[in-house]
């Protein structure tokens, strides 16, 4: 079982952390509290810094400014032994073709200096975690895309850590496949443990995450819970309307009934904290049509990171 969490509440204190490559600040100076025992989100656009964040959070990569504690170990110093105390979840499978399914377990766990009975206990009860049981001798090549990810996540919890790292853990899988994995880890949090998620799924930070930083262009742009985050950053109702004409209608009309209004490929998105004047405009408008909806952390993150498309 983890040690009693001697290093208080935040499994992460960050303040003024940086990196800069080749003169252009990645990461520019954030600080980041992340409390013990809840899910954290950090979302971002590709090329946001998320990535590099994570990887100065493990010790990968040396910050070029700033300070950080995780798990109670200053990092890069003591970065060694806080590894020993974290899972990680990474954004590609990495798992070993050539093992089979518990021999992929066996080596992970050498790193940590498990063996003997106790390390095949766990792997049996990680194997149960991950539901997993009836594949343990089975070749890697022969399992699906949800296997793989499910023993990735199994691999992970091999040393039984105490803040679990997912880099866009349910990135290729199906709906059914998505859904198990939320199961197993919000069983993991009831769990205790703490866990920081990065995603493009916009649904799964709002269903996951207690709280979430929205990051782009290695800064924090705002922090809060899910909840908190639309009530601070968006207008409460959205309306997309699209269909013939749309676009004669937006230069006309749009703007007159709502706050704001964006014109976005085939469709117009409207916010509003008043959707009725809106609503009886289209009511006469046949040609057009539309969804009306409460705003969501999706309407959030691109008010906040833009619309423009990132490779």
């Amino acid at each position: 079982m983890p040690q009693a969490a001697s290093y208080g509440r935040n499994a992460v204190c960050a303040r003024g952390l940086s990196k800069i490559y080749n003169g252009t600040p990645v990461v520019d100076g954030i600080a980041l509290t992340i409390p013990t025992g809840l899910c954290f989100g950090l979302l971002g656009p590709n090329g946001a810094g998320k990535t590099t964040t994570l990887r100065m959070l493990l010790g990968a990569t040396d910050p070029s400014g700033g300070t950080l504690e995780v798990l109670g170990h200053p990092v890069p110093a003591q970065a060694r032994e806080m590894r020993a105390r974290v899972g990680v979840v990474p954004q590609q499978d990495n798992l070993d073709p050539d093992f089979s399914v518990i021999e992929n377990l066996r080596v992970y766990a050498s790193y940590f200096g498990l063996s003997g009975p106790a390390l095949e206990r766990r792997i049996e009860e990680v194997l149960h975690f991950a539901e997993l049981d009836y594949k343990a001798r089975a070749g890697i090549n022969t399992l699906s895309g949800g296997m793989k990810r499910r023993l990735t996540l199994a691999r992970a919890l091999i040393n039984d850590p105490e803040l679990l790292i997912l880099d866009e853990p349910t990135t290729g899988l199906d709906p059914q496949a998505r859904q198990m994995l939320w199961q197993r880890l919000r069983t993991l949090m009831a769990q205790g443990k703490t866990l920081i998620l990065t995603t493009h799924y916009m649904e799964e930070a709002e269903r996951l995450c207690q709280r979430i930083a929205v990051m782009d262009h290695g800064r924090i742009l705002a922090e809060d819970s899910p909840a908190g985050l639309i009530e601070r950053h968006i207008e409460p109702q959205v309306v997309e309307v699209y269909g013939s004409d749309v676009q004669t209608w937006f230069n006309s009309h749009a703007r007159t009934h709502v706050e704001r209004a964006e014109h976005i490929g085939e469709t117009v998105f409207c916010y509003a904290h008043d959707t009725r004047a809106l609503l009886d405009d289209l009511a006469t408008r046949p040609q057009l049509r539309y969804i009306h909806r409460p705003a969501n952390l999706e309407d959030v993150f691109l008010k906040l990171t833009g619309r423009d498309l990132r490779d």
